[in-house]
């Protein structure tokens, strides 16, 4: 078996802020596949960089018996390099082709090592990766955002690693192109961690290590399982708390009654006193007695109440928290027949088209799906104004806002609420701390610089800074919007859209997550612009 592992001991990382992320974390990832899960900003993406060798620690160490190789959130490839110098192999291929020319110098034969079926690789590794029609010798070009992905995977899994991160590596994929990269993990022979959102991967893994404040919980099997058994988890936690709750209360009224039971107790000896029925003495000496006796009575249940109290926070901890977004945007709502946006005879660049015209009334709900390069992002872009098209008219009738896959609305020097009020210059600051207060930005979280925070954290702040905005937009447009989010982060969003009155049109590989939206019309972009029937979806996308 192998002996390949991930270690990390007393491992702390701290942003040059002072933010903590982790603290004296202890953790091995040994064979196999693992699920890495936890709440955004967590730590799961910096854990993933520290293995990796791309951050240092604080503290502690990182230990890999193993080459690591790392897949991160957001790939970018330079499009003039050549394919083989993206895949990390031009100089072997190089030295390979000189040796085959005749051109037997050492060094030659030292760049090549043991790796002489590199091209037959690389090739095999393309092909099933669904990249075949990419040659070794073309340059990269522009390659759609999930090609640029699988390229990059590619050139890790040609390094033969020991140890594979992968940081959300469905994004951006099409649904094709995911169930190839499903097949990619679970060939891989080697330690295997991955941080995602995807389902349908985590259903694939071995394992799943949940990241909680600060501590790993390991749970055997994959997400489902996980679920179930985070589910018994809280069930047990809620009766936990019920029946310290329940304790809590029978202790205060026990300590309640010896508190009357004392108050007579005083009285009586009070009475005894002021008619001296007895010698003094002897009542002196009674009432340092029961003055005693009252000080350890009412110890007692004071004691046995804290130690109920002390149980109760300690079951309620056990609960979790996972809050959702609540926001109410009575500004966005349409009425049903007004328009909103229309299409005519719309032709975009790189060649997609909607030759008839296309108009959304009202609040609808529209999935726009298609490929990996059939020109979504284009589309909307060019909706978004920030794209000319080649022929052909678009007219918006209502603000619009259109979130991109880069997140980039945000100025990355400004606090969360620094950005929201910007958007919103009509807001006072408590309008806009107690609307932020919705989307889970309480207190100093408001405050903190945008270029500091995780995927999910920054999603919800331009999901704020945009639904927030004056004028409210009746048109939301997002582009990849579950990119980078946990599954509680999506089931937030999911909770955030369900609350807008607007017309939403969303772009996504993630069809869950549409069905989750209520979808009312599903537009496929494959060349041209058309309508599906909600049956037609999944077949439409494999073929």
């Amino acid at each position: 078996m192998s002996t390949t592992a991930l270690t990390c001991a007393d491992l702390s990382f701290s942003w040059p802020d002072g933010t903590r992320v982790l603290d004296g974390l202890q953790l091995t990832f040994g064979p196999g596949r693992t699920g890495l899960t936890g709440d955004n900003g967590c730590g799961k993406s910096t854990l993933l960089k520290l293995a990796a060798g791309e951050l240092t620690p604080s503290s502690g160490t990182v230990q890999v018996s193993g080459e690591p190789a790392h897949l991160p959130q957001h790939v970018t490839l330079d499009t003039s390099l050549r394919v083989d110098e993206a895949l990390g192999i031009r100089e072997l291929r190089a030295a390979l082709h000189a040796i085959e020319a005749g051109d037997a110098t050492e060094d030659h034969f030292a760049t090549v090592g043991d790796d002489w079926d590199v091209e037959e690789r690389a090739l095999a590794l393309l092909g099933s990766l669904g990249l075949g029609h990419i040659g070794l010798d073309r340059t990269v070009g522009e390659v759609s955002g999930g090609e640029s992905v699988l390229l990059r995977l590619t050139a890790l899994l040609l390094a033969r690693p020991g140890v594979l991160l992968l940081d959300e590596p469905t994004n951006n994929l099409d649904l094709a192109a995911r169930h190839r990269l499903y097949a990619a993990v679970e060939s891989f022979p080697g330690v295997l961690v991955v941080v995602s959102h995807d389902r349908e991967l985590l259903a694939r893994v071995d394992r799943i290590a949940e990241l909680r404040d600060g501590e790993v919980t390991w749970y055997g099997g994959n997400y489902d399982a996980y679920q179930e058994a985070v589910a018994a988890e809280q069930e047990a936690a809620e009766r936990a708390v019920r029946a310290a709750g329940n304790d809590v209360r029978r202790r205060r009224r026990e300590l309640a009654g010896a508190q009357v039971t004392l108050a007579r107790r005083r009285r009586y000896g009070q009475k005894m006193s002021d008619t001296k029925r007895e010698p003094k003495i002897v009542m002196n000496a009674r009432k340092r007695a029961a003055q005693v006796s009252a000080g350890k009575h009412r110890a007692l249940h004071e004691g046995r109440l804290a130690t109920a109290r002390q149980r109760l926070d300690r079951a309620e901890e056990a609960v979790r928290d996972d809050e959702v977004i609540r926001v109410d945007l009575p500004a966005t709502a349409l009425p049903a027949g007004r328009t909103v946006l229309t299409l005519n005879k719309l032709r975009l660049r790189h060649g997609a088209r909607a030759e008839r015209t296309f108009e959304v009334r009202g609040p609808e709900r529209i999935a726009l799906v298609g490929r990996n390069g059939a020109g979504k992002t284009t589309l909307l872009r060019t909706l978004a104004g920030q794209l000319a098209p080649q022929a052909g008219e678009v007219r918006v009738e209502v603000p619009l806002r259109f979130l991109p896959q880069r997140l980039d609305v945000l100025d990355e020097g400004l606090s969360v609420a620094e950005n929201v009020a910007r958007a919103a210059p009509g807001s006072d600051r408590n309008e806009v701390r107690a609307r932020l207060a919705r989307f889970l930005f309480r207190g100093a979280r408001a405050d903190q610089l945008a270029g500091t925070l995780s995927g999910g954290e920054r999603f919800r702040a331009a999901l704020a800074s945009l639904m927030l905005a004056e004028p409210a937009p009746q048109l939301l447009m997002l582009d990849e919007p579950t990119n980078n989010l946990d599954l509680a982060s999506v089931r937030q969003l999911t909770s955030a859209l369900a609350a807008y009155r607007g017309a939403l049109l969303v772009a996504t590989h993630d069809l869950p997550f549409l069905r989750s939206l209520g979808i009312t019309r599903w537009l496929l972009l494959d060349g041209e612009l058309r309508e599906l029937a909600p049956e037609e979806v999944e077949e439409a996308l494999k073929g």
